[in-house]
């Protein structure tokens, strides 16, 4: 584990479910945080930025939606990125471009500026470390994976606790430009957090054995072959669906409380107890969903956790007091938790580890789409009714569609998968590894006229003979 080695997820490395992994699982839990959270964060400054530029707050509105549509619609490049150079590399990449961005954004002198910069750039550089941080995870944790992504899951909750109030404190001690500055700073924890993602090291194996072993991680950057598994074409409609109309309480529920003629600041205390329940829920989450007996049925229990989900927005829409948003805020917080904790544990678990470099890329740039949809739709609505309650109908519709779509397209049309290789060419791959390792025993009973003959052939350095660890006996 503490050599420098490709790092192509080759098949046949055991995941050591601990040790390294922790401070692995460290790394995915700062990564996520920003990753999920800064969008968010960034929203505190913008009424300086429109204070300075002179525009309206749907022209801020842009640099959250361009660092999401960046953070979701690169998921491809992402993978490919991954698949030809490596986690580490393209994480101590993004980390660099993250900080750039919001660095070059502290000296612009219009809002387009700053989308390319803060929006472009800087998500760029976030979707540079996402993707690769949640390879890594998969590859350091089998056993523990549900945990592990229940805990890193909760990187998202909070930071966005966390970067709030921070933000607040620096647009009011430095303003948005010292506070830009400051954040692009923060942002280089990412580069470090890439240099944690340290490749697992292959078993040593005879040369024939390598040269299977090379065969195997002579892949394609992106391999779209995911879609021919039922499963994966299952969930990724599934989750387009969801992500519909996941995002939209959240974005409306302030809202809806100030329509209600509540103060301010009671209306964004309703986001911090959402948030709060947030931080606990993921990790008890992926405790159950590593439990023996339901880590099998995960698909169920996400799909659970999308009824749950859904049927709160539903509840949530007959709200009439601040006390049914306090109760509305408890249970979304449960089951957005819920979501959060299970989505890419359940993608791990449908394609496996080889090709969910390409799958989670893939499955991200499809909901990228669905999130651009959402909530403007959702906010067209509202302009349309004047009512949130049907805002909140639309999205329980939405979320609870998609829980039909994956339970039932599990339980109708796939067939359980057996432990074999999930491709022939996996299969023959193995079993001619297998092969050579029952020779190997055979092989290292060199008989004495090899030896001499391999030595004769050897050139002699500093006058000792160079020998084979292989061949020596």
């Amino acid at each position: 584990m503490g050599a420098v080695v490709a790092d192509d997820g080759p098949s046949g490395i055991k995941a050591p479910d601990g040790g390294w992994g922790w401070a692995v699982l460290f790394g995915c839990f700062i990564i996520t945080g920003f990753s999920y959270a800064f969008p968010k964060a960034v929203s505190v400054f913008f009424k300086e930025l429109i204070r300075e530029f002179g525009i309206g707050y749907s022209d801020t509105a842009w640099i959250s939606s361009i660092l999401l549509a960046m953070l979701y619609g690169t998921g491809p490049l992402c993978s490919v990125c991954v698949n030809r150079f490596g986690c580490r590399p393209v994480m101590l990449v993004g980390g660099l471009f993250a900080s750039m961005g919001m660095v070059i954004a502290s000296f612009c002198t219009s809002i387009v500026q700053i989308y390319l910069t803060a929006g472009v750039i800087t998500g760029l550089g976030l979707a540079l470390n996402f993707q690769p941080s949640l390879i890594m995870l998969n590859r350091y944790f089998d056993k523990r994976r549900p945990l592990a992504n229940g805990l890193s899951a909760a990187g998202s909750p909070v930071f966005l606790c966390a970067l709030s109030p921070l933000g607040q404190i620096l647009q009011h001690e430095y303003g948005w430009r010292g506070g830009f500055l400051i954040l692009g700073g923060m942002l280089l924890n990412c580069c470090v957090c890439g240099a944690l993602m340290r490749p697992l090291e292959p078993p040593k194996k005879s040369e024939a054995t390598k040269e299977v072993v090379e065969k195997k991680a002579k892949k394609k950057l992106l391999d779209f072959s995911v879609f021919k598994d039922g499963g994966f074409v299952i969930y990724t409609l599934a989750a387009s669906i969801m992500v519909l109309g996941l995002f939209v309480p959240p974005v409306f529920v302030v809202s809806y409380a100030k329509d209600l003629k509540y103060q301010d600041t009671k209306a964004a205390f309703l986001l911090t107890i959402l948030g709060f329940i947030d931080i606990f829920a993921r990790p008890i989450c992926g405790m159950i969903a590593g439990l023996k007996w339901v880590r099998p049925r995960c698909v169920y229990l996400f799909s659970f956790a999308m009824i749950f989900n859904g049927f709160t927005d539903l509840m949530g829409s007959m709200s009439v007091d601040y006390g049914g948003l306090v109760v509305f805020c408890i249970f979304f917080g449960i089951s957005y938790g819920m979501v959060g904790a299970l989505q890419f544990e359940v993608l791990m678990a449908i394609v496996g580890t080889q090709k969910f470099s390409s799958a989670i890329g893939l499955v991200l740039l499809a909901e990228a789409m669905a999130v651009l949809i959402g909530p403007p739709s959702a906010g067209k609505l509202l302009d349309a009714t004047g009512k949130y309650m049907f805002v909140f109908i639309i999205a329980g519709i939405e979320v609870t569609t998609s829980a039909l779509v994956l339970a039932l397209g599990n339980f109708f049309c796939i067939k359980k998968k057996s432990e074999e290789p999930h491709t022939k060419e996996e299969a023959a791959e193995r079993e001619e590894l297998n092969k050579l390792e029952d020779k190997a025993p055979e092989d290292a009973k060199v008989d004495s006229i090899e030896v001499e003959q391999f030595l004769k052939d050897e050139p002699e350095k500093n006058g000792e003979v160079v020998t084979n660890p292989e061949t020596c006996v």
